[in-house]
């Protein structure tokens, strides 16, 4: 898969330095990934969840980083082979749910 956004990783590991490694590690692992489908996406993280729907009636898969403690959120085109990250974000503002309202 082809990662784009990879700059939103960066920045928030800058800003929350336990999240860097996982965060890198996130993304070599999805850019090695040939994910077909949300199963396929599962079978590579199976606490992801890969079909969260959003505002804007799309869906978006959700990721857990460095043990849940945050959340990664991106667009997967299967089609195209593109994973673009959307957010990452601590678990309480994931809570929050106000990410699903602008997405």
């Amino acid at each position: 898969m082809t990662v784009v956004g990879a700059d939103r990783l960066v920045q928030f590991g800058s800003e929350h330095a336990d999240a860097a490694a996982a965060l890198a590690a996130w993304r070599q692992t999805v850019a090695a990934a040939t994910w077909r489908n949300p199963a396929d996406v599962r079978r590579t993280y199976g606490s992801a969840d890969p079909v969260v729907p959003v505002a804007s009636g799309r869906r978006v898969a959700v990721f857990n980083i460095r043990g849940n403690r945050y959340r990664l959120v991106a667009a997967v085109d299967y089609q195209l082979g593109i994973c673009n990250v959307l957010r990452v974000m601590t678990h309480e503002e994931y809570g929050r749910n106000r990410w699903k309202d602008v997405l």
